[in-house]
């Protein structure tokens, strides 16, 4: 089947104007090629039980994407990192690029934390400074893994929770800056681009309930991952932090 640089991607490099050229080569190069986006992770994309009467991540994805771009779906709501290595074995032969979203659930499963007694505020970091440690030697080994298949690959930082209580809300946010710290470390180490959804979901409309997003927050995060595969010069090695 032939492809071509949709309408819409013209348009966007001309209004780009310069500093759109190294992706207009790329596109150009890959003329004739078509390219898949695997979604792996959690519910972050397997969002469809959230929006029943919506689109989820997925269907706003391929909706946006240009022609020449399709979107496979296996990320499996509640995944925590060790599902990502199990999501890795039903990789599609024909992926072209990966996104993943990770970290959450594992998030969620050492929550306890947050509300155990502690001797003095050096006792309680000293904690969660554990939790840390154990969550980046998890994470950098799972994204070792996604890397392994040498596709070009995007992560997702750890959106903040909008829970209904403004304390239990902002002892979530503080908590998880910890584990996002994790997540950029370990990407710009590796030269992987971050797709930060803190910055991307802020809006209380953006989540379906404290921890899922909503229909439109699923839009944004579809946005942003064809901003990124549209925009980004995959052969510049570089990290790069994406907000919209």
């Amino acid at each position: 089947m032939k492809s071509s640089i949709s309408r819409r991607s013209f348009l966007l490099a001309a209004a780009a104007g310069p500093a759109f050229a190294p992706m207009q080569a790329s596109l150009a190069e890959d003329a004739g090629m078509t390219n898949k986006i695997v979604l792996l992770g959690d519910s972050v994309f397997d969002n469809r039980a959230y929006v029943t009467d919506g689109a989820d991540v997925l269907a706003h994805l391929v909706r946006q994407l240009s022609i020449g771009w399709s979107a496979d779906l296996l990320a499996v709501d509640g995944s925590v990192m060790a599902g990502v290595r199990q999501q890795l074995d039903s990789l599609p032969a024909d992926a072209t690029h990966l996104v993943v979203s990770m970290g959450g659930n594992d998030a969620l499963g050492v929550s306890s934390v947050l509300d155990a007694p502690s001797q003095s505020v050096a006792d309680a970091l000293l904690r969660l400074a554990e939790i840390r440690e154990q969550f980046c030697l998890e994470y950098r080994s799972t994204l070792d893994a996604v890397l392994a298949f040498k596709l070009p690959t995007a992560v997702c930082t750890i959106y903040d929770a909008r829970y209904p209580n403004t304390e239990e809300t902002r002892i979530a946010v503080t908590a998880l800056s910890v584990l996002n710290d994790c997540i950029t470390r370990a990407a710009a180490g590796r030269g992987v681009p971050v797709i930060d959804l803190r910055i991307i979901c802020d809006k209380d409309a953006d989540f379906a309930n404290a921890i899922e997003p909503s229909e439109q927050g699923g839009g944004k995060i579809a946005a942003a991952i064809v901003s990124f595969f549209t925009k980004h010069e995959f052969r510049s090695g570089r990290a790069e932090l994406i907000v919209r």
